[in-house]
């Protein structure tokens, strides 16, 4: 019999393919880990509705669980409730400060529907690096689409935030 227990925490220690510093658990993207019988059911949420990176995501924990001996695994992908950057936990988010990538703020709460802009998203942002404030936006689209590129007018050093979702 499969423990749920094991299961979960095998599949705790995968990482984003995207930003390897972080565990899908520590990103907030692993949601559920069921199992039933010798079934074991990953459920994960996507940052996005488009992201690229769900495919290797999903092959990442098949294949973490299948070589930990969890021969049926299936991966489903859950779009309710979307998911928000607010899951990502303290661990995460001082991962992402260790290696030079800011963490993002409280997301923002809305009610109804979102007006659509074609500005920039006003921030405050901090420098990773030597934690100056007043960062200047360089590029509202990172390496990732989760992502903008800032610079610190401190110590000028180009840096990755993680935007509010």
């Amino acid at each position: 019999m499969v423990s749920p227990t094991d299961a979960r925490a095998v599949a705790s220690r995968v990482t984003d393919p995207e930003m390897p510093m972080l565990t899908l658990e520590d990103l907030g993207v692993l949601r559920d880990v069921e199992v039933e019988g010798d079934v074991v059911t990953v459920t994960i949420t996507p940052t996005y509705s488009g992201c690229p990176a769900m495919a290797t995501m999903r092959d990442d924990l098949v294949h973490t669980l299948r070589d930990h001996g969890y021969a049926d695994v299936r991966v489903r992908v859950s779009l309710q409730p979307a998911w928000s950057s607010d899951w990502i936990t303290e661990r995460g988010r001082r991962a992402l400060v260790d290696h030079g990538v800011s963490a993002p703020g409280a997301a923002p709460g809305h009610v109804g529907p979102v007006a659509l802009t074609l500005t920039p998203t006003r921030r405050t942002v901090h420098c990773p690096r030597c934690g100056s404030g007043g960062a200047e936006l360089t590029s509202e689209f990172g390496p990732t689409a989760c992502t903008a590129i800032y610079r610190c007018p401190a110590c000028l050093e180009p840096f990755e935030h993680v935007k509010e979702i």
